[in-house]
């Protein structure tokens, strides 16, 4: 793995009313890490995903990628980049290859016929390149917001919730397919998930936010060796409910 920086958050911030989102929010993704942004539902993972993909304003902090500060190169940043999150769908009425299509000529994929094919097959729907899009389970339509997200052979991918609507099977192949992608093009992938299998598995590196802040941090297993939990979803769950991390004793 390289030690080039592809993504630098710094005291990032997001206030809403009295709420504070995102609390000074300060870490790094270097080219070819995966690194797994862990918090219980509230914790501000969405909001800061938001932020860098520029779709919300920071209240205070930098966001830099690339080595480019993200608000002043946008459209430079964002063309090299690409995201798949569980709550966004493509829309319902066009077909499989339309959507995809569509993509392809935003983010000006060369060969983008070939490109939409393969990505459909590794994902197993190619079968589905003509249905239409409304007309997918929740997991064909995972998978193809996955393709999308790929299309553009991106350097950095944020990828959310990428296998909650997956059976078994499919999410262990999502996830060996995402580790292929990443070790063969360098790719840096910022994940979040509620899925610890998911976590232990692809990343390289966790970041456990809570209440916006950044409260722990560091590989899977190294994290709950420190903490001195059974596992991941242990973990998690302490702080879901302590909202904190201590180093505890064997009688906690």
């Amino acid at each position: 793995m390289s030690n080039d920086v592809i993504l630098r958050v710094d005291e990032l911030t997001k206030v809403f009313g009295d709420l504070v989102a995102v609390d000074r929010l300060s870490f790094s993704l270097s080219r070819g890490e995966v690194v797994g942004l862990l918090g219980a539902n509230g914790a501000g993972k969405t909001t800061a995903l938001h932020m860098i993909l520029g779709v919300l304003r920071p209240t205070s902090g930098r966001i830099e990628i690339f080595g480019r500060d993200l608000h002043r190169h946008r459209i430079e940043v964002l063309s090299r980049m690409n995201f798949s999150s569980v709550d966004v769908n493509l829309p319902a009425n066009l077909r499989v290859w339309q959507n995809l299509w569509i993509f392809a000529k935003l983010y000006g994929v060369p060969d983008a016929r070939s490109r939409m094919d393969m990505l459909l097959e590794l994902l197993e729907i190619g079968h589905l390149r003509n249905a239409i899009t409304g007309h997918l389970s929740s997991g064909e339509q995972t998978r193809l917001n996955l393709c999308k997200a790929l299309l553009n052979d991106p350097e950095l991918l944020l990828l959310d919730e990428p296998t909650s609507s997956l059976d078994p099977d499919i999410a262990d192949k999502v996830r060996k397919l995402l580790r292929r992608i990443q070790r063969e093009r360098g790719l840096s992938i910022l994940y979040t998930s509620h899925n610890m299998r998911d976590i232990e598995e692809v990343c390289d590196r966790i970041l456990f936010i809570h209440r916006g802040r950044l409260i722990a941090e560091g590989p899977p297993q190294q994290v709950i060796r420190q903490f001195r939990h059974r596992n991941l979803e242990e973990l998690f769950i302490h702080i879901a409910r302590h909202g904190e991390v201590v180093v505890r004793g064997d009688d906690v």
